[in-house]
């Protein structure tokens, strides 16, 4: 088995290609080990001192670390422990993944489904690249509240994303869009 990795714009978090499905559909997202109870690899993944976070996609893995960690020691015991997962056969996670966008009804219904059909078609791909995912959260009297996993939780760079990118998407498509504000789950 050979595993790739790629920098993500987040410097704590790296991103690992196994070459297989991690997950398929939805993504995962274990900030911390208590919340890794449901994913076998994820609970194999926290194992690795330094690890802080863990983020499923559909075929890729992104692992954040502190601050003190150092890639170069990290690394092969994080690729040992995803040959380790994958060679045993075991599900990524055990039940469903996480579905993406929060419900939202009400008056604003049908710009709510304009959002989350942006975010689908031009945004959370482009995220995915990166090792990370944005979903809707909510959206109230012209903002929008977008969660934000994986490497883009904490990077850096999440900011200018939200205001400079996604937000100048939203209020060009959509009108009523007034702002973009990012929630912690």
């Amino acid at each position: 088995m050979f595993i790739q990795t790629e920098s993500t714009p987040n410097p704590a978090t790296l991103k690992f290609l196994p070459g297989q499905d991690v997950l398929g559909l939805g993504t995962a997202d274990f900030p911390n080990a208590d919340a890794a109870a449901s994913s076998p690899l994820a609970r194999r993944l926290f194992q690795v001192a330094g690890v802080t976070g863990v983020f499923l996609g559909s075929d890729f893995i992104t692992v954040t670390k502190t601050d003190d960690a150092e890639w170069q020691h990290l690394k092969p015991e994080i690729l040992g422990a995803i040959m380790e997962h994958f060679q045993s056969g075991a599900r990524a996670i055990e039940g469903e993944a996480e579905a993406g966008h929060a419900d939202h009804h009400g008056p604003d219904a049908e710009i709510v489904g304009q959002i989350k059909e942006l975010l689908d078609s031009r945004v959370r791909p482009a995220v995915a690249q990166d090792g990370g995912d944005i979903t809707f959260h909510g959206f109230d009297r012209g903002v929008v509240y977008l969660h934000m996993k994986g490497a883009c939780a904490g990077c850096p760079s999440s900011t200018m994303t939200l205001k400079m990118g996604i937000e100048n998407l939203l209020r060009h498509y959509i009108p009523e869009v007034t702002e973009v504000r990012p929630v912690a789950v």
